[in-house]
């Protein structure tokens, strides 16, 4: 089994500060393949979520909400010494990137196949909450081996179909760590949170500017069924779809991912920058 590797995070860049939030059971690692595209026009700070596989841990007695998260990522921008910063985050990241923006502390928000677009008791949310279930029941037998599923196509795409269009663009040790984060995940307070609490709420407090960015071939949270209610709930939202991409788009094409996120900060940066050339 693959221990955490010490390294809930990476720095690195120069430019205007942008956060990189991954999604549920996940680690900053599926920003990997991203952020040496990223880093030539920003500051980039990739975190992994508190509560999650080699992030830090939730302070005694506290849920592990939304609310939480973002409080997480708050800490780590205050040690980054970001006030403020560009968010980008996939599925539950973008969740919390909604729940940042509200604070005050995004610049803008590119939400890919963001979380939360679902009411409380919803046959979506029991849909997700089902899924979840699985992915993380269904890693804990592979990521007690990885190197065999790690290694070979067939396998990698019968465990993350859903998930990835493309598995093989992620790096074999990368693979082995998502597994090894996907079996250590302890979801069942979140999942118990989540049934009472419901979908994103306060979005009507975001003023930053917004794009919600939709993966062609998500299998998770897909468009039709989780992605309006966003769309109507943020109404000054930008919204595009991303062609060929599963709902880990930065991992099946992290250049198309680097320029949907860099078109649109490079057009809501604080100073006039560079044109943007992936």
């Amino acid at each position: 089994m693959i221990e955490p590797d010490g390294h809930p995070g990476y720095r690195g860049g120069t430019g205007e500060p942008l956060v990189l939030l991954h999604g549920g059971a996940g680690t900053w690692r599926l920003w990997k393949p991203c952020i040496p595209l990223l880093r030539r026009h920003h500051d980039v700070l990739a975190v992994t979520l508190t509560g999650h596989f080699g992030g830090p841990d939730l302070p005694p007695a506290t849920e592990p909400t939304v609310d939480a998260l973002a409080d997480g990522v708050e800490r780590d921008m205050d040690a980054a010494g970001f006030q403020t910063a560009h968010v980008a985050g996939g599925s539950l990241g973008g969740w919390v990137a909604f729940e940042l923006a509200r604070r005050g502390r995004a610049r803008s928000i590119v939400a890919i196949a963001p979380g939360g677009g679902w009411e409380r008791g919803s046959t979506e949310l029991r849909r997700v909450l089902w899924m979840y279930r699985i992915l993380t029941v269904g890693a804990r037998l592979p990521a007690r081996n990885p190197r065999p599923w790690s290694t070979r196509p067939r396998l990698r795409k019968l465990l993350t179909w859903h998930h990835f269009a493309h598995p093989e663009g992620i790096a074999p040790e990368d693979f082995a760590y998502l597994l090894a984060g996907a079996a250590g995940a302890e979801l069942r307070d979140a999942m118990r949170w989540l049934r009472g609490y419901g979908g994103a709420r306060g979005l009507d407090e975001i003023h930053c500017p917004v794009l919600l960015a939709f993966p062609e071939k998500d299998f998770v949270l897909p468009r039709k069924r989780y992605g309006e209610r966003l769309v109507r709930s943020i109404p000054h939202a930008e919204v595009v779809d991303l062609p060929g991409v599963g709902h880990a788009a930065m991992v099946d094409d992290p250049e198309l991912v680097a320029r949907t996120i860099l078109g649109f900060t490079v057009r809501h940066a604080a100073v006039s920058p560079e044109p943007v050339a992936v």
